[in-house]
């Protein structure tokens, strides 16, 4: 056999297991989330106090997720930082519909740096310089899910929901953003935002929505 039909016959064993699995997975009954855990996530965390900051109505529907959480968190001294949590269900493929990079340059602000940086264990945040005309702001985000977390890219999370469809045919997701008010002293910034995600992250691992089978 040449090697060109050996690689055809590759390709075909390929494309039909990749079939197989997919008609195995459309078998399985949909998931429909239990996600108000997020609810209760604390209001004080870390020496923060945080208050609802509800979204607008064509925000939320741009957004397409099965649950959003808005707060602002306020330090003693004076600090703010805004946290926003998009949670997406195994129906709605477990991912954001927009990245905070593309939310914010259509909301007119210019990325002024990316990087991605290490917080804590296998927490990596991706890290944005955001500016417009009289402001600046440093943001921080990840994605998450049940069984990992510290996500930054897309192709990370593609693969870390064909593991749950493989292992329990469960691919929800959430992407997690803080964002702060950057003055003269950015490494200042950067430390209240690492400070805070290192509690936060935690408490969302523990608050994790549940998913149970549709009755339909």
């Amino acid at each position: 056999m040449t090697r060109d039909r050996l690689t055809l016959a590759a390709l075909c064993v390929v494309l039909v297991a990749l079939g197989a699995l997919a008609w195995v997975l459309s078998l399985r009954p949909a998931l429909q989330p239990q996600a108000e855990t997020l609810q209760q996530l604390p209001r004080s965390i870390g020496g923060w106090e945080g208050s609802n900051v509800p979204l607008e109505n064509n925000v939320e529907s741009v957004l397409q997720a099965d649950f959003n959480l808005q707060r602002a968190y306020q330090h003693p001294t004076g600090a703010t930082i805004w946290l926003y949590i998009g949670y997406y269900g195994t129906a709605r493929g477990g991912r954001p519909e927009h990245t905070p990079r593309s939310c914010y340059t259509s909301a007119g602000w210019g990325i002024a740096r990316s990087r991605t940086i290490p917080v804590a264990g296998q927490l990596r945040v991706r890290e944005l310089l955001v500016e417009q005309p009289g402001q600046r702001r440093l943001v921080h985000y990840w994605l998450r899910s049940w069984r990992r977390t510290g996500m930054v890219s897309g192709f990370e999370q593609n693969l870390d929901r064909l593991r749950g469809r493989l292992g329990g045919g469960r691919a929800d997701g959430a992407l997690v953003r803080l964002s702060t008010p950057l003055d003269v002293d950015e490494e200042a910034a950067r430390s209240r935002l690492i400070a805070f995600a290192t509690e936060l992250d935690p408490l969302l691992a523990q608050r994790w929505p549940e998913e149970v089978a549709s009755s339909r």
